[in-house]
């Protein structure tokens, strides 16, 4: 997913500065637009099937394999394909209703949903409305599991006598933090932030965090 995830974004960006050009078609905005909210989607609930995952390992580690057995994982997945993949369809078809000025430059290095959205000519008040219903129900969804999952994780850790013991519990989940962090916090903060507050670089620099770092 982190592959398919940075090949919408970067190998274009790395043209661009190649070629010192930054023309992309609108057909080939809209296409990145859907494969990026796709795999930024499955990013973002495979994340939080992780941080159970390591919920299960940690605090029933005797029944890790009953619970995490080969038929959960892949109905997780599977429903997290379907889910983000008929979310991508729906941002991409509101944004094709709307109607775009000429010339446009879009203040970012890549068709982000929401700065394609700013650019628009017509009444953009519905696009504006599902795009931040989604980013709440489907974002916030996973990030409400993983601090659920984590406040389990540390009443179990603080439960475990021995510090080598704690340490070891705690070094499993040290880099899935890390990349929960920067993921959510720029992600999170790139949406959820007003237009008006938030300049557009700003928002591109937070967005190559979770677009190419955090991979």
């Amino acid at each position: 997913v982190d592959i398919c995830f940075t090949s919408t974004t970067v190998p274009k960006m790395l043209w661009n500065i190649q070629t010192q050009s930054r023309v992309i078609t609108y057909e080939g905005c809209i296409t990145q637009m859907y494969f990026f909210i796709l795999f930024a989607g499955l990013d973002d609930f495979l994340l939080a099937v992780m941080a159970y995952d390591r919920y299960v390992a940690i605090c029933h580690p005797l029944h890790y394999m009953i619970i995490m057995n080969s038929q959960l994982c892949g109905l997780l997945v599977l429903v997290s394909c379907i889910m983000w993949a008929l979310n991508s369809l729906l941002q991409s078809l509101m944004v094709l209703r709307l109607s775009f000025c000429t010339d446009l430059e879009i203040p970012h290095f890549f068709c982000e949903l929401k700065q394609v959205i700013q650019l628009a000519c017509s009444d953009t008040f519905l696009n504006n409305m599902v795009m931040y219903f989604v980013t709440v129900l489907l974002a916030g969804g996973p990030l409400a599991g993983i601090i659920y999952s984590y406040s389990k994780i540390v009443s179990c850790i603080r439960a475990i006598s021995s510090a080598q013991g704690k340490y070891k519990a705690f070094s499993t989940c040290a880099s899935h933090l890390s990349v929960v962090s920067l993921f959510y916090c720029t992600s999170l903060g790139v949406y959820l932030s007003s237009a008006a507050t938030q300049s557009s670089h700003s928002s591109a620099a937070a967005s190559v965090m979770y677009t190419v770092v955090t991979p």
